[in-house]
């Protein structure tokens, strides 16, 4: 805290009896004295414990925590889809469990129940969207996941000693468009932006993707409560700020929470460098701020890795560009290469082997795509962090066409799961200069549970990221 170390921005807060206000570790105002600290792991155990937050650092803006570090990932799980608007219930039942069950292991995790930290995590957006947009407190109260406006005020109150409208007049933002939203993304130093562009570059699906000079653009589809809501977003980074600007449509305004949770998981926002650097030693060393870039779309990275079967990476994106412009939906944005959302899964379940072949894509692939497609559009596969790794996996590999380097790789980056390891990739065992997947097995357990992460150092160490998916 004293050191206002960016590294563990986000690992702890710091609440000063004080004043009553909780900071982040990387606040800049003057240090408290130590026998007024109060040290909590999360905001909502912070204001749990009648603490608001600083309105200097924010901390609604410090970055989250990496799944594996949570010691119940079911907690773990719970947390995220909480933050993406959720219901208790819910997400209760995505996760398989009962609501009491949730209750326990989340307090046991948190030190606070699901309600109280839906209710955090609720009250720390409407703040960041009060600072930083110029949405009408009513759409502030809406898009953070209030269901009555008169509720969002007396809790803001309640909690923040503040009303929405003095939080807006102390935001120094000056808004340029109304037309746009942005945000400021924190992450933990080191971040190799250019690494993580280059990955995903060599693997962009025109029209839906494009990458130019610094900035990663994309069409974004959300489907939420039945209602699709469609735009488009940029990222380019604020390295002096250890920050991504995210720039998006004003069309996505209904759906931010889901719209952020996305990006922070596309963009490996919760990574520890310094933890992982720690458990990969001297694999790490060359490139700390590495990152596993995630995937925005489950199931449109969950088509690339079938396409990518046993073909360049050149090649896959060639046929997962003319999938998405055979079937995917126009999208309006200002930018050229970004005119097409991918279809979703339920579309490409209707479709037949026939329409597939004719865009180049071999008739087994195909049968895979559709069989995935179904699954994905029933409900049977969830593409997203939350979901049980072990089951997603085994659920995959269930489909014909989709083997053990799929699944973990598709683990590995729409599940955002660190522990994934697709051993029988052919640029791993290059990279290792072995061609036993058990003998890469178990060379990698001292990896554990940072597999992901030596993947993405041995491709970009191996000089392989074009041979790779």
């Amino acid at each position: 805290m004293i050191a206002h170390d960016a590294r563990f921005d986000g690992c702890f807060f710091v609440a000063v009896s004080s004043t009553r206000i909780y900071c982040r570790p990387v606040c800049r105002v003057k240090t408290p004295k130590l026998e007024n600290c109060t040290f909590y792991s999360s905001a909502a155990e912070a204001e749990a414990a009648d603490y608001r937050p600083c309105l200097r650092c924010r901390p609604e803006l410090a970055p989250g925590n990496a799944d594996v570090e949570a010691g119940n990932r079911i907690a773990q799980a719970a947390a995220r889809l909480l933050e993406e608007g959720l219901s208790i219930e819910n997400t209760a039942k995505r996760l398989g469990v009962t609501p009491r069950h949730l209750s326990r292991v989340f307090q046991c995790e948190y030190g606070v129940s699901p309600i109280g930290f839906a209710q955090t995590q609720r009250l720390l957006l409407a703040k960041r969207l009060l600072a930083d947009t110029t949405l009408a407190t009513t759409d502030v109260a809406f898009a953070a996941g209030f269901q009555s406006l008169r509720r969002f005020h007396a809790l803001f109150q309640q909690r923040y000693r503040l009303t929405p409208q003095q939080v807006r007049k102390t935001s120094r933002r000056t808004f340029r468009r109304s037309d746009l939203l942005t945000f400021h993304l924190s992450y933990r130093p080191p971040y190799d932006w250019q690494a993580l562009l280059g990955f995903l570059d060599a693997r962009s699906i025109r029209g839906v993707e494009e990458i130019s000079q610094n900035a990663y653009r994309r069409s974004i589809r959300i489907v939420q409560n039945g209602k699709v809501h469609t735009g488009w977003m940029e990222i380019t980074p604020e390295p002096a700020q250890n920050a991504m600007r995210v720039t998006a449509s004003a069309s996505l305004w209904r759906v931010i929470p889901v719209f952020l949770a996305r990006v922070k998981q596309m963009l490996d926002l919760s990574s520890h460098p310094a933890r992982i650097g720690e458990g990969l030693g001297q694999l790490a060393a060359a490139k700390p701020g590495l990152r596993v870039p995630g995937a925005f779309d489950g199931f449109e990275l969950a088509v690339r890795a079938v396409l990518g079967q046993q073909v360049s990476v050149a090649g896959a994106r060639t046929l997962a560009s003319r999938f998405a412009a055979a079937f995917g939906s126009r999208v309006d944005s200002p930018f050229e290469g970004v005119t097409a959302a991918f279809p979703p899964a339920r579309q490409v379940a209707g479709l037949q082997i026939e329409n597939l072949t004719a865009l180049g894509i071999l008739a087994s692939r195909a049968r895979t795509i559709l069989e995935l497609a179904k699954q994905v559009a029933e409900g049977n596969i969830a593409l997203s962090p939350g979901s049980d790794v072990n089951t997603t996996i085994e659920k995959l590999q269930s489909i014909g066409g989709v083997g053990e380097w799929s699944a973990q790789y598709i683990a590995m980056r729409a599940l955002g799961w660190p522990d994934a390891f697709p051993h029988t990739d052919l640029g791993i065992m290059r990279a290792l200069g072995e061609k036993s997947p058990k003998r890469i097995l178990e060379a990698a357990e001292a990896w554990r549970p940072w597999r992901a992460y030596a993947v993405m150092h041995l491709w970009a160490g191996g000089g392989v990221y074009e041979s790779v998916r």
